[in-house]
């Protein structure tokens, strides 16, 4: 099976930046980066003309090791109820890869 490219994009709340930059950073990044099936983990950070937008593309070895992450509704961002605060809005999409 193909691996899955998964891409989450978050805004955050206008003054919230820092901390959600914190959480993003040292919580949610290693988080993601131990979880079984995980193949690569990049993150973006914003650029002074988005200063609330960020971004996480993760690669999976397969759709499973994917669900053992996100649950049956993989298809939806998980969000940590440490952050909820912070987001105005998140999103998320998939791909398949080529490996």
């Amino acid at each position: 099976m193909a691996t899955i490219v998964r891409v989450f994009q978050a805004e955050a709340k206008a003054g919230m930046e820092s901390e959600f930059r914190e959480f993003f950073v040292n919580e949610a990044l290693p988080l993601v980066k131990v979880q079984p099936g995980v193949t690569a983990v990049s993150i973006g950070l914003p650029l002074s003309h988005s200063p609330a937008s960020f971004l996480m593309v993760s690669t999976w070895s397969n759709l499973e090791a994917l669900k053992g992450f996100a649950g049956d509704n993989w298809t939806e961002a998980v969000i940590d109820p440490r952050e909820e605060h912070l987001l105005e809005r998140v999103s998320v999409s998939h791909y398949g890869g080529d490996g």
